[in-house]
C-alpha cells in the first residue's frame, strides 16, 4: 500500500499480517478522497477500526489538521504505530475497541471513517453510528466501509446518506450531518 497524494505521496505503508483486517485498496481509496476534496483539508479526523491507519494517513498527507487512529486488535496496532512513525505527519493512535472509545471520548470531529472487519454485524455497526452522531461537529462527513451485498446500515435521523460507491468487493457509503 501506498500513500496516494499530498505530503507523504508515493510513501509505503504496511498492512497488518492476518486475516482480522482488510485495508482498502490505493484504487477505492484514491476515489474515496477524490469525493471527499476539500473536506479533507484542515479536518479533525476520527478513524475507527483504523487497522493500519491508511484511511488516516491518507488524511494528514493531504491535510487534516489531527487525526485520531483507534484500533484494539494488537497485531493491526503494532503496525499502526509503525506507520504513522514512518509517515511522520502526527496522529494520536489509540488502543482500545470502538465502543469503549466512543463512550468516553471528550472530543468532536469533522471527518470520520467507520471501516470495521466484515465480521462485525450490521446492528453493530448501526450502534457504533449511533454512539459517533454526538460527537460529530454539523456539516461533519461520515463514510462507512462494508462488503458489497450488504445492507446499508440504518443511521440516526441527523445524518443524510450523500453518496454511495462501490469498488470491487468495497461499498462506501458517505453520510453527512445536517446543521441544527
Amino acid at each position: 500500500m501506498r500513500i496516494i497524494a499530498g505530503l507523504a505521496r508515493g510513501r509505503r505503508i504496511a498492512g497488518p499480517r492476518g486475516t482480522g483486517t482488510r485495508p482498502m485498496t490505493d484504487r477505492a481509496r484514491e476515489a474515496l478522497f477524490s469525493s471527499l476534496g476539500y473536506r479533507v483539508e484542515d479536518a479533525r479526523v476520527l478513524d475507527l477500526y483504523a487497522g493500519s491507519g491508511s484511511l488516516g494517513l491518507e488524511a494528514l498527507s493531504r491535510g487534516a489538521l489531527s487525526v485520531v487512529f483507534v484500533e484494539k486488535d494488537r497485531r493491526a496496532l503494532g503496525t499502526l504505530r509503525r506507520n504513522v512513525a514512518t509517515i511522520d505527519l502526527g496522529g494520536n493512535v489509540i488502543g482500545t475497541g470502538v465502543d469503549r472509545y466512543l463512550d468516553r471520548c471528550g472530543s468532536t470531529f469533522n471527518l470520520a471513517f467507520v471501516d470495521p472487519p466484515y465480521a462485525l454485524s450490521l446492528a453493530s455497526v448501526q450502534e457504533v453510528l449511533s454512539k459517533l452522531e454526538p460527537l460529530l461537529d454539523a456539516d461533519a462527513t461520515v463514510v462507512v466501509h462494508r462488503r458489497v451485498g450488504e445492507d446499508m446500515p440504518a443511521v440516526p435521523d441527523t445524518l443524510t446518506l450523500v453518496g454511495a460507491r462501490t469498488h470491487g468487493d468495497s461499498r462506501l457509503w458517505t453520510y453527512r450531518k445536517e446543521e441544527t
